[in-house]
């Protein structure tokens, strides 16, 4: 079980290797602010909460040292690749599984009831991560990031996805409303009459579960459409590492593994 080490002082960044037991390229790695916020979603995605002792808890204490020591920025990310939570339930316990760059930086025993909870399925895992709750996820990782077509583009493709729709209807969908915005926020900024509106526009991804007329779980298939739809979008054809795409593939990452553990 890996377990993990006591903070050095800011004379340098704390890296992945100073919080956890690993080694190789990601243990040379400061841990950054986007860092532990994309941990914290996947722990509250499977778990229902932020554990305290589990990875993000100790990657927000190491983040946010680095960031007051000025080794890291607020928006800067070092994790390319995947975060996962992977929760197996055993008679009166179950076995917390935490991997960043399929590389375990976490394994925890927590007492369980013997029988699941109403959250959760027959199996002892919770229900699978929808596409309005990975939204909503992106408005903790990607909430400082500033609004670009990359994000209307992918969200109006989510939304398609979770509606099942091949298109969007007109001022009657939650995408529309937030196009709307998003046409209206690049028109002030080059006017430059008005100014701040990137916190407004990401907290309308605060209840997108509510706001969507239909939902569904996030599969593989749904995160490669939101990417291809976010990198159409940006001239680099990239996405954003703490992006909506990243969201939606952390989702279906973490439900692919919930239903290995049922098979």
């Amino acid at each position: 079980m890996s377990q993990q080490h006591p903070l050095k002082p800011q004379e340098e960044a704390i890296t992945y290797g100073d919080v956890f037991d690993i080694q190789g390229e990601l243990a040379e790695k400061p841990v950054a602010p986007k860092d532990a916020a994309m941990m914290q979603i996947a722990e509250n995605a499977l778990l229902g909460e932020t554990t305290k002792g589990c990875a993000a808890d100790a990657m927000e204490s190491a983040a946010m040292k680095n960031e007051k020591a000025g080794f890291v920025g607020p928006d800067d990310v070092n994790i390319h690749s995947a975060v996962t939570v992977k929760e197996i339930h055993l008679p009166g316990k179950r076995i917390i599984t935490e991997s960043i760059d399929n590389k375990v930086i976490g394994q925890y025993s927590r007492e369980a009831p013997l029988s699941p909870g109403p959250s959760e399925q027959s199996s002892g895992l919770r229900s699978p991560i929808t596409i309005g709750e990975a939204l909503e996820a992106t408005a903790l990782t990607a909430g400082k990031k500033p609004v670009d077509w990359c994000d209307a583009a992918a969200i109006e493709a989510a939304e398609v996805i979770a509606i099942g729709r091949s298109n969007i209807i007109p001022g009657a969908q939650y995408t529309s409303t937030l196009h709307n915005k998003t046409q209206f926020y690049h028109q002030a900024k080059r006017t430059k009459r008005i100014e701040n509106l990137d916190n407004e526009w990401w907290s309308e991804l605060q209840n997108a579960t509510e706001k969507l007329a239909s939902d569904k779980a996030a599969t593989k298939d749904d995160a490669e459409g939101v990417k291809v739809a976010e990198m159409r979008n940006d001239p680099m054809l990239t996405t954003h590492p703490a992006g909506i795409a990243a969201s939606v593939a952390t989702a279906a990452r973490l439900n692919n593994l919930t239903h290995e553990t049922t098979k």
